[in-house]
């Protein structure tokens, strides 16, 4: 009887620039994105580089990207209620964020 072993494999990272050893031509790409990033003024560029062994097609991997970045967005959002309350409360009980509050 035959044992059959699926294999994968799959490296993902994201860079938000050039890493030590990256040749000219990447430093000239991320010099270019600095640049645009500059000219926008509002955004922020990232890398992403995903090789998935089998292959998956280009949409799945659009599609997990897709999904990843609402839940960032979702954290996100999480993040900034959280900040909101707290500014909302050190505006109404300010003395509970002062570092020698005694109870």
């Amino acid at each position: 009887m035959k044992v059959y072993k699926p294999e994968w494999h799959c490296t993902f990272s994201v860079n938000e620039s050039a890493e030590q050893s990256a040749s000219w031509k990447e430093r000239i790409a991320w010099l270019m994105r600095d640049i645009a990033d500059r000219l926008d003024g509002s955004g922020r560029t990232i890398k992403i580089d995903c090789d998935v062994t089998p292959g998956v097609s280009r949409q799945d991997v659009d599609s997990c990207l897709g999904k990843g970045f609402e839940v960032t967005q979702s954290l996100l959002m999480q993040l900034a209620h959280q900040a909101a309350c707290e500014d909302v409360m050190r505006d109404a009980k300010a003395e509970l964020f002062e570092e020698d509050y005694q109870h």
